[in-house]
């Protein structure tokens, strides 16, 4: 009887165990989510604005002369 109710309440801690696990396994995964929207989308951005922004300022450049 004794070891059934260990059993139980060994069974319990892993239940509890696995639902943090898989909290944080959900809380890491947005985590690197949300990093790469703020950071590597604003990047690929830049890729396409810096020429445009470079050819801009070449051309003002060539009318000031």
């Amino acid at each position: 009887m004794e070891q059934e109710n260990s059993q139980q309440l060994l069974e319990q801690k892993i239940d509890k165990l696995q639902k943090s696990i898989d909290s944080l396994n959900k809380m890491f995964k947005w985590t690197l989510i949300i990093t790469i929207v703020l950071f590597v989308v604003p990047l690929v951005g830049l890729l396409f604005v810096i020429p445009q922004f470079i050819s801009t300022i070449t051309n003002y450049g060539g009318l000031l002369k």
